[in-house]
């Protein structure tokens, strides 16, 4: 038995329906021959491939199984040349037999590559940019000073907080529903409350 392989994939396996099985194998074989150093492991209840990050995973299900990859490099290459269309979990579709499945020489082509970028470091997801904090609107920022205590509670929001309320205010089409927004807002952040307080148990 290769060490490198998790005794709860062949677990996985052995329960998955009969049509399932060979489908599940043969992409832990590719897996395996692609990057001997790959390494299994489940995440989320079903196996994954990992080598200096996870490289893909695949599933079964009661119909069909699904591959799926990390980087969004090769998960978009994945869905593009798959040869059914991507309408489940993982970039190759409902996968219900080995003819679904791309060609060897492609799904080897593409789990070298996730190696590849594991590990050269490249992040699986572009870094998401903070967004630039909204200027105070002078109409808020003259209610805030005259209350003291709301103006010390939105000090001390986090920005999501901040901006959700101030994207709010922005959004009212009525210099009416504008002022009760604005009243409002110094109201429940005088309170300790951010704008959807009213759901956080729901």
């Amino acid at each position: 038995m290769n060490a490198r392989k998790d005794p709860r994939v062949d677990a996985y396996i052995a329960a998955s329906a009969p049509f399932a099985r060979p489908i599940l194998t043969h992409l832990r074989t590719l897996a395996h021959q692609a990057c001997p150093q790959i390494e299994e492991t489940l995440k989320w209840s079903f196996p994954h491939f990992v080598h200096h990050g996870i490289v893909c995973s695949m599933a079964s299900f009661s119909k069909h199984c699904a591959l799926g990859f990390w980087h969004q490099g090769v998960s978009k290459a994945a869905a593009k040349g798959s040869v059914k269309s991507n309408d489940a979990m993982g970039q190759c579709g409902r996968i219900t037999c080995r003819e679904d499945l791309p060609p060897d020489s492609v799904l080897l082509g593409w789990i070298r590559e996730a190696v590849r970028l594991n590990e050269a470091g490249v992040p699986a997801r572009p870094t998401r940019k903070p967004k630039a904090p909204l200027p105070l609107p002078a109409d808020l920022a003259a209610l805030l000073k005259q209350h003291p205590v709301a103006k010390v509670a939105w000090d001390r929001l986090p920005p999501g907080q901040r901006r959700e309320y101030l994207e709010w205010i922005a959004e009212a089409k009525r210099e009416e529903t504008r002022q009760k927004r604005l009243a409002t807002t110094v109201e429940w952040v005088g309170e300790g409350k951010s704008l959807h307080w009213k759901y956080k148990d729901c």
